[in-house]
């Protein structure tokens, strides 16, 4: 279905009881064009927001949290002005014209989830919010590169708290820092919200997802025709990532260009690099997310932590049968 059918047929079936949900908006990138968009939408359609997401981008720090180690005054600004240098290790944004509703944690993606669920959300409404929203995140997260993803382990530890939750992943191309005001952004923000009212319809008076699972949302570069697609995660990855004692010379002329394109170079010291996969996926890989997304909206599930499927375990009882005192 394309996406404005897709869009028509959901505004036309979406109950009024679905216009109003809390919900927390975090991510791993920092105050950012997509998060501040996808703000504007919920806010459009009538939800209560909260957004908290970390002071700096914490891309790649995955499921990282500090434990028991407070947050002192800032040492520097937050991205883009977020908050300045002084300010405190976490709470309200200062930079002019965002208001009671953004917040900032000095800390990994996780951390500013945990924020959102556990202290802005508590101090609100005085319970866990309706959903979580993890990005839309510069830059997609396929493949088994999502084990490092900040945007989504900030919807695993969502999930496992009971709370529905979705990561959003977009193209770099989403990126503004002048502005905060990318118009793929907005698109990225719109179709984001069409996803949500579609599984509120089919959610009728039950759980938005079903327990023990999220789901991971990645849009492709080109955002015109794209269609709804549901994919798999890690059945082919598109980037190798290794340890290397050389990042400048191991880096593929892709993730070089990437680089460049966000300002810093590749020095040539030793590092983890990533390079583009040169094979072409099998045809049993061709519904992984990480080829979906190349022209369509790849939508997967995902289980929570690392429990695997019944069969998984099944297996375990039988191969070590005795052994495990069985």
């Amino acid at each position: 279905m394309h996406l404005r059918l897709f869009a028509a047929a959901v505004l036309m079936l979406e109950p009024a009881s679905a216009l109003a949900r809390n919900i927390v908006l975090t991510n791993d990138d920092g105050l950012t064009s997509n998060v501040r968009a996808l703000y504007m939408a919920l806010k459009e359609r009538g939800d209560d927001v909260i957004v908290s997401v970390p002071c700096s981008n914490q891309s790649g720090m995955g499921a990282a949290i500090k434990v028991m180690r407070p947050l002192g005054p800032l040492a520097a600004g937050c991205r883009n002005g977020a908050a300045k240098a002084g300010d405190p290790g976490a709470g309200p944004m200062t930079r002019a014209g965002f208001g009671k509703d953004f917040f900032y944690v000095d800390g990994t993606p996780v951390m500013a989830t945990l924020y959102g669920v556990d202290v802005a959300a508590m101090q609100r409404w005085g319970k866990a919010p309706d959903l979580v929203l993890s990005g839309p995140n510069e830059g997609q997260n396929v493949g088994y590169i999502v084990i490092s993803s900040g945007t989504v382990s900030n919807a695993q530890y969502a999930a496992t708290r009971g709370i529905p939750a979705i990561a959003l992943s977009a193209g770099e191309n989403t990126t503004d820092d002048a502005q905060l005001a990318n118009p793929k952004s907005t698109v990225v923000a719109r179709l984001s919200v069409d996803l949500v009212r579609a599984l509120e319809v089919r959610a009728g008076k039950g759980p938005l997802l079903p327990p023990g699972l999220a789901l991971n949302v990645n849009f492709p570069d080109v955002l015109e025709g794209a269609q709804w697609k549901p994919s798999r995660i890690g059945t082919y990855n598109h980037l190798q990532i290794r340890f290397t004692d050389d990042i400048g010379k191991s880096a593929s002329p892709e993730i070089i260009a990437a680089a460049r394109s966000r300002g810093f170079a590749l020095p040539n010291l030793p590092g983890i690099t990533a390079a583009m996969n040169s094979a072409a996926p099998r045809p049993d890989e061709l519904d992984d997310e990480t080829v979906v997304n190349r022209k369509n909206i790849a939508v997967s599930v995902m289980q929570l932590g690392y429990e695997h499927q019944a069969v998984a375990r099944r297996w375990l009882h039988t191969h070590l049968r005795g052994f495990l005192g069985q």
